[in-house]
């Protein structure tokens, strides 16, 4: 009896974890850090917000980027990703289309130990994400 009640209260704890949203800010800007297993050029500002519209934007490190999102959970999905069409110089815009081409990828979310957000795809490594102060 009692190893069944510690199941059951382990498999509460996570099914709590996985679905807790309150741990992603909506309406609050994110900065990315590294896009899969690359760090992003130096200087250059990658963003994103998650309205609670279900619309996603921010700052693809050259042109504005925007999309809708789904949130089911820990699994979100975002919708076709748009942007502007401006033009910077090729490493920019190489990591540019790095950064919109993973975000239509990604299947779902955590926030790790060090509380960065990471956006999973479904193969390799997350994009990670810092919360923007302010």
């Amino acid at each position: 009896m009692k190893s069944r009640v510690l199941s059951v209260l382990a498999a509460v704890m996570l099914a709590g974890c996985a679905t807790d949203t309150d741990a992603l800010k909506r309406d609050h800007g994110y900065v990315l850090e590294w896009i899969g297993e690359r760090p992003l050029i130096d200087n250059s500002h990658l963003t994103m917000t998650l309205g609670n519209d279900g619309r996603a934007y921010g700052n693809a490190g050259c042109n504005h980027w925007f999309a809708s999102y789904r949130l089911e959970g820990s699994r979100i999905h975002f919708g076709p990703v748009g942007s502007t069409r401006k033009l910077c110089a090729p490493a920019l815009m190489e990591q540019e289309h790095r950064f919109l081409e993973a975000m239509g990828q990604v299947q779902r979310w955590d926030v790790s130990n060090i509380e960065q957000l990471q956006l999973w795809p479904a193969q390799g490594l997350p994009l990670r994400f810092w919360l923007e102060e302010g």
